[in-house]
């Protein structure tokens, strides 16, 4: 397959774009000019880059239309942390840029757009998330994920291409965002000090990164279409995860469970049915959460001894 992937700098997209070519796939990916390569620098002389952003889609259209696609991979975002959940660029940019996206992997004769999209599109719900649920988004964020997710298949529809919305629950590894929970967790403790957590309550539901990006490949390779959870189907109360991520640095030290309140959004149980991604197209997780946590934390380990702390 001949494969375009935004947002390839970020977290799950350095990875999808690792496994497109282990599989032997052509990749070209677009880039943020002055955007960070820590998390490319494996694979980045394999692939074709062209330079842009979704604040001005137009700035790359001559250097994309040069390339023919097959499959688009759509995983650019501005405001994927907490920080920004309710920012205004959630719709100024993320929605209006994904479509002037979409409009260029039409003219450039693509065939399938597979986009990512987030659980937060369901908004808070103490039940187990199945992709016929009605979305009920509490944030910006959300919003303009479900908003991206129904004008682009829509639009796909209309220009016979195949559409497939893939909502995302919670991915964790190597290279992730050291502001999001299991590498926070890692670098205090590495750092010899006490992380400020809440009690510990809730049940997440976790996946490893590798299993998230084998999982978008197994959806290109097979056409499936539709909207799909991408999770691992199985949850971890908060407690017991940093726990483990404490043994697996140091037992002895301590942990501030209870030292935060848990906030007015809380989400207390992040669970998703992947019964649907599995039926159509085979994929399954491969990484337990042990063995995805002692690989991220060997990653994390080797990063602090060279200095290199955080993305």
């Amino acid at each position: 397959m001949r494969c375009l992937v935004t947002g390839a700098s970020g977290f799950l997209g350095s990875w999808l774009v690792r496994q497109l070519l282990q599989e032997g796939h052509s990749v070209t990916v677009m880039l943020r000019p002055g955007s960070s390569v820590r998390r490319n620098m494996d694979w980045l002389g394999d692939v074709s880059v062209v330079r842009g952003s979704l604040e001005d889609p137009q700035s790359f259209r001559s250097s994309i239309q040069r390339n023919s696609v097959d499959v688009f991979f759509h995983l650019a975002w501005f405001g994927v942390t907490s920080d920004f959940q309710n920012h205004t660029d959630q719709i100024s940019v993320n929605v209006i840029g994904s479509l002037r996206l979409w409009e260029l992997a039409r003219d450039i004769g693509c065939s399938h757009w597979i986009g990512v999209g987030s659980q937060a599109e369901y908004g808070s719900r103490a039940r187990i998330l199945k992709e016929d649920l009605p979305a009920n988004p509490v944030t910006a964020y959300g919003v303009a994920k479900l908003a991206t997710g129904l004008l682009t298949r829509k639009m796909s529809e209309m220009s016979g291409m195949l559409h497939t919305w893939v909502r995302l629950l919670a991915a964790y590894g190597p290279g992730d965002d050291t502001k999001h929970l299991i590498p926070s967790v890692i670098q205090t403790l590495l750092s010899g000090k006490k992380p400020s957590l809440t009690k510990g309550e809730q049940l997440w539901d976790y996946m490893y990164v590798a299993d998230a990006a084998n999982a978008l490949c197994r959806i290109a390779v097979s056409g499936a279409i539709g909207t799909f959870n991408l999770a691992s189907g199985e949850t971890v109360q908060i407690r017991n995860l940093v726990e483990h991520i404490r043994d697996l640095v140091d037992p002895l030290l301590p942990l501030g469970l209870g030292d935060v309140s848990y906030g007015p959004d809380q989400i207390m149980h992040l669970e998703a049915d992947i019964s649907r991604l599995r039926s159509a197209t085979g994929w399954k997780p491969e990484i337990s959460l042990d063995e995805g946590l002692r690989r991220t934390v060997e990653w994390y380990k080797t990063e602090f001894r060279s200095g290199r702390q955080g993305f």
